[in-house]
């Protein structure tokens, strides 16, 4: 395994493994918000509205931010598109985080290529191990047990960007040439400085303080929804807006797929039915039998030849 290796600035100090820690008083998002000293004696509704507008805040920040997450969103699909695979890696909140957008990603783009890491393993998803955030081997060595290549992208998630779990995965994936991409909620955060493309969402200072779970997890989540859909959009997972390589695999998506096919065709109930039984259900390819007048084989091959994007598909006539 390679050497996790930090550049140590003067403000910062190193933790009892060696890693570089910045110090979590200084952070934007450990603040307090003294105007909210009275928190505790508020009423519900008041609550309420105040944690709706705090989540509009973190989406500003969001839109704020945004020239990064496109840069950032480019290089993914690069590496998708090259044969890659988009690795997911944080701990605590982040890490669950990334579980989940990964977990999604096969029903709704038929992917297999779409990774979540999680310090602590996912048994951590139900019970937190706060303490294995702090090694940065670990995170490492998770980078060499998923045999990270140059043809990954791997994004690593910490509110504070600081994690030296998340921290020491980028730095060992950036050495094994992949495509890594930080994403934080501090200005200047370590971890912008290890990986290609930092994105910094300034949410501020929570409703309770340091508890990034709140709005710090809203613009993560967010990032994490907007590079997952934007690459497979571009990688032709999508027919205009339309869900065209789900997996059909339970009622409702075998429902949504008849809905699709009927969408973009505009066939009747019967030809839909008919095209996806003869496709086994794969959209794309009854889509293409109704609007060419292809074949089931056709179709396949028409797909094939166009790296499975169903607009270029239509266009060879």
């Amino acid at each position: 395994m390679g050497c996790v290796m930090f550049w140590i600035p003067p403000a910062e100090k190193v933790a009892s493994n060696g890693t570089v820690l910045m110090e979590l008083a200084d952070l934007v998002t450990e603040q307090l918000r003294p105007e909210l000293d009275d928190l505790d004696l508020r009423p519900t509704s008041e609550l309420v509205r105040l944690m709706a507008a705090d989540q509009k805040e973190a989406l500003d920040a969001l839109e704020a931010a945004s020239a990064s997450v496109a840069a950032a969103v480019e290089a993914v699909h690069s590496q998708l598109e090259a044969g890659g695979r988009l690795i997911y890696v944080g701990a605590g909140t982040a890490g669950r985080l990334g579980l989940l957008d990964a977990a999604e990603c096969p029903p709704t783009f038929n992917t297999d290529r779409v990774i979540g890491v999680m310090a602590g393993g996912a048994t951590a998803f139900n019970v937190p191990q706060e303490a294995v955030e702090d090694d940065a081997g670990a995170g490492a060595a998770d980078m060499d047990n998923l045999a990270v290549t140059a043809t990954d992208a791997v994004v690593g998630l910490a509110a504070s960007g600081r994690t030296p779990y998340t921290i020491g995965a980028v730095v060992r994936a950036r050495e094994l040439g992949a495509v890594t991409i930080g994403v934080s909620c501090n200005p200047e955060a370590l971890l912008s400085r290890h990986v290609d493309y930092p994105i910094e969402v300034l949410v501020g200072p929570e409703v309770i303080a340091g508890s990034t779970r709140l709005k710090a997890g809203t613009a993560q989540k967010t990032v994490l929804n907007i590079i997952s859909t934007v690459a497979m959009v571009r990688l032709g997972k999508t027919f205009g807006n339309l869900m065209v390589d789900l997996r059909a695999n339970n009622e409702k998506l075998r429902d949504r797929a008849r809905r699709i096919v009927f969408q973009a065709t505009g066939a009747d109930m019967k030809q839909v039915d008919d095209a996806l039984r003869a496709s086994d259900g794969e959209v794309k390819v009854a889509i293409l039998m109704l609007l060419g007048g292809l074949s089931v084989i056709e179709a396949r091959q028409r797909l094939e030849s166009h790296r499975g994007v169903v607009r270029k598909a239509l266009e060879d006539r």
